[in-house]
């Protein structure tokens, strides 16, 4: 497992415990989780439609150009 699988684990079960120790039920926690990813699935959503916006305001002739130094 690597260094950032390892942290992310650390991180969930540290909430997960928190959450827990705070009084949430079990219910109540996979409702956060659910949220959780609803929420990063909007973020993507959302992400890919910028990309997707950008590409057709960037005119076909000049994708990829680059800079270019005045000579």
């Amino acid at each position: 497992m690597s260094t950032d699988q390892k942290g992310t684990r650390i991180l969930a079960r540290t909430f997960f415990n928190q959450l827990r120790a705070s009084g949430y039920t079990p219910h109540q926690v996979i409702g956060i989780a659910t949220e959780l990813l609803e929420l990063v699935t909007t973020d993507l959503k959302e992400g890919d439609k910028a990309v997707a916006a950008a590409a057709q305001a960037t005119p076909a002739s000049d994708a990829g150009t680059g800079f270019q130094p005045r000579v």
